[in-house]
Parts: C-alpha cells; sequence; structure tokens
C-alpha cells in the first residue's frame, strides 16, 4: 500500500472522482484498515453537521491533505472506529512485568 489513498467522492454524485485524503502513512492505514472491515462499503445515508474550531479544522486539513469537509469528516470517523493496538496492550498487560524485572526505589 501506498502512503496515500483515495476516497470516491460521490455525495449523490456519479462522477467517478477521487480525492487525496491521507500524506501520512498512518492516515492512509486508517483509511484502508476502514475499507477492508467494510465500514466504507453503502451509501452516505447519514448527516453529521457540527461546529468546530477554525484553528483545528485548518491544522487537520494540513496534515491529512485532505481540503474536503466531508472526506476530512470520513477520515476522521475511520480513524476512531478502529481499535488502537497500543491501548489492547496495555490493557492486556497492566500490572505485569515478568519475573526479571525488578523495581528499585
Amino acid at each position: 500500500m501506498t502512503a496515500t489513498s483515495t476516497i470516491k467522492a460521490s455525495r449523490g454524485r456519479a462522477s467517478g472522482k477521487t480525492h487525496q485524503v491521507a500524506r501520512a502513512p498512518a492516515l492512509a492505514v486508517a483509511l484502508e484498515d476502514a475499507r477492508q472491515a467494510g465500514l466504507l462499503d453503502g451509501e452516505r445515508t447519514e448527516h453529521l453537521s457540527f461546529r468546530a474550531p477554525k484553528a483545528l479544522i485548518e491544522a487537520a486539513k494540513r496534515e491529512s491533505g485532505i481540503e474536503s469537509p466531508t472526506d476530512l469528516g470520513i477520515l476522521a470517523l475511520a480513524t476512531l472506529a478502529q481499535p488502537d493496538p497500543v491501548a489492547s496492550f496495555l490493557k492486556r498487560t497492566h500490572g505485569s512485568l515478568g519475573a526479571g524485572h525488578k523495581l528499585d526505589f
């Protein structure tokens, strides 16, 4: 997989246009993981609307390379929808150091 992924920007049109949605490899991976999990399948039937600080939106656009608010929202949701492997590791190993570890105070 490349560091750049694309997403169809149909929004009810049959344009078939694609937009760049991620410059950073981690964002491209999040989008591909969501695609493989079937989270990007089907029609766009849900509407989400909210207000956010302009600086936050501009920073997200710069980091991701996304200009479209819809595509930016899809990437953000795809990122949140995937489990965090670090968090699951920390939960699984919480409280255990192993036999060879000694804590010095």
